[in-house]
């Protein structure tokens, strides 16, 4: 029980007690040291300040926004100023970039390094999450450092590629896509089955030689792939005998492929980046090992 008394001077410390007593336990005056109370009025008047100096106090504003202090200062502000700083510091480059074809961009160690520099930031920051943080690609995704390539691996091909994209819906994209052949009712189950040992024969997969599947092949397949299953550029047909596989190799992978089709989508990058940094972008590929 909480009572009041005389402040009087504790017998074992010696320090006078403020009065207060609670269940016979008395409270001893022994304040908090100037220096803490005035550290502590310090940071009071800093805070005061701060809010009047910087951004604060969200939804507080006619419009629903925050204060933004009499420095109108902003995190995104500064970042957008020292983004600026570094396209002012990288003009000349950007310049040398742009005026130069891509052939002449890696005969020149200095813009070669420049562009495979930026290259690399523009491929982390829109290619990676596909093909992988060092292009080697995924399930569905391309490997960029092999020499295995659906459109080909020169510069100006990677170079289409990555402006206007496959299957984008830009005007000069890649087209060409697998038909669904057992969806749409083109093969049965069965001739499907046939045609899947037959291409994992070719591609030295499966020793067993399938009559049925090679003339379901001819009748479906070559046209896209050639006779001898090397693939076409110009139509983006893999090459079935090179034992690099983009969905996999194994029959239930490849009969779901010729069940159902495929036909990826990669975007068109001339929407988003500028032609500088896609030509960058082109050299850094083009380089990483694979291109042709």
């Amino acid at each position: 029980m909480a009572q009041h008394n005389a402040p009087q001077v504790d017998a074992a410390t010696g320090t006078s007690t403020t009065g207060h007593e609670w269940d016979g336990i008395q409270e001893l005056n022994t304040p908090l040291p100037k220096w803490w109370l005035y550290l502590l009025y310090a940071t009071v008047v800093w805070s005061i300040g701060y809010y009047i100096v910087y951004p604060s106090w969200p939804g507080v504003t006619p419009d629903g926004g925050y204060l933004r202090g009499v420095w109108n200062w902003s995190a995104r502000g500064a970042v957008t100023e020292e983004l600026l700083d570094l396209q002012k510091m990288r003009a000349g480059s950007m310049d040398a970039i742009a005026k130069a074809s891509l052939a002449d961009i890696e005969k020149d160690p200095k813009l070669l390094g420049f562009a495979r520099a930026l290259g690399k930031a523009a491929f982390g920051d829109n290619c990676a999450p596909c093909h992988g943080a060092g292009g080697g690609g995924a399930k569905g995704y391309p490997n960029l450092n092999d020499d295995d390539w659906l459109w080909g691996g020169s510069a100006d091909a990677i170079h289409q590629t990555i402006t206007h994209g496959i299957r984008s819906g830009d005007p000069k994209a890649r087209e060409g896509s697998m038909p669904a052949f057992g969806k749409d009712g083109t093969l049965k189950k069965e001739e499907i089955s046939a045609v899947a040992d037959h291409v994992r024969n070719i591609a030295g997969l499966d020793k067993t030689a399938n009559a049925a599947g090679a003339k379901v092949y001819a009748e479906n397949c070559a046209a896209c792939h050639g006779d001898d299953g090397k693939g076409n550029l110009d139509l983006g047909s893999p090459n079935l005998v090179d034992g690099i596989w983009l969905f996999g190799s194994d029959k239930a992978t490849i009969v779901e492929g010729l069940t159902n089709g495929r036909g990826n989508v990669m975007p068109a990058w001339n929407t988003r980046l500028d032609a500088p940094t896609i030509k960058a972008l082109t050299v850094f590929v083009h380089t990483l090992g694979g291109g042709k």
